[in-house]
């Protein structure tokens, strides 16, 4: 397994170039949404509205961060479970999402999402919340406010340590 030093803005790129188990320094500008957030998201897209973030090229992190402490960048945020945002997930792939952030399997829909769109699945390692806070440079809440921690973030990360879990292929690091 390679490890690779990647800005986010180069996923699309280079995901040909990543497999399921290599290891992943994410840099760059990633969003936060779980699952009252992608409810929203869909809301607005069926409405013809403007989103929050720019889906080309993005990345989303399926994470509530907890409030910082004083002093600190962003509390806790380790990943939630991916596969409550399956159902989401292959329409904000078809429209140009570049990769997901989460822990846990996907399904089959998910999947086929990601091959067609040569995106990639990124597991961050569950239960490390603080481990993942480390490599948050900046966070500033942008949208839907009202959900508390479940508020959109656009997170400025460095070297945010992740696993490839499905690549561009649809190998399934799960299914191995």
């Amino acid at each position: 397994m390679a490890e690779h030093r990647i800005k986010v803005e180069e996923l699309k790129e280079k995901a040909p170039m990543l497999h399921a188990g290599d290891r992943v320094l994410l840099s760059g500008t990633v969003y936060t949404a779980r699952d009252a957030a992608h409810k929203r998201i869909t809301a607005l897209l069926d409405a013809g509205e403007e989103l929050p973030f720019p889906l080309a090229g993005a990345c989303i992190y399926y994470a509530g961060p907890t409030p910082a402490e004083p002093g600190a960048v962003i509390g806790s945020c380790g990943p939630t479970t991916s596969g409550r945002m399956d159902r989401f997930a292959p329409r904000l792939l078809d429209l140009g999402l570049a990769a997901m952030i989460g822990k846990g399997q996907r399904n089959a829909d998910v999947v086929s999402a990601i091959k067609r769109n040569g995106a990639v699945y990124l597991c961050a390692v569950g239960g490390a919340g603080a481990l993942a806070a480390q490599s948050v440079q900046k966070c500033e809440e942008i949208a839907f406010k009202d959900l508390g921690c479940e508020s959109i973030k656009r997170m400025t990360v460095l070297d945010f340590p992740l696993i490839v879990a499905i690549d561009s292929e649809g190998n399934d690091l799960f299914k191995r």
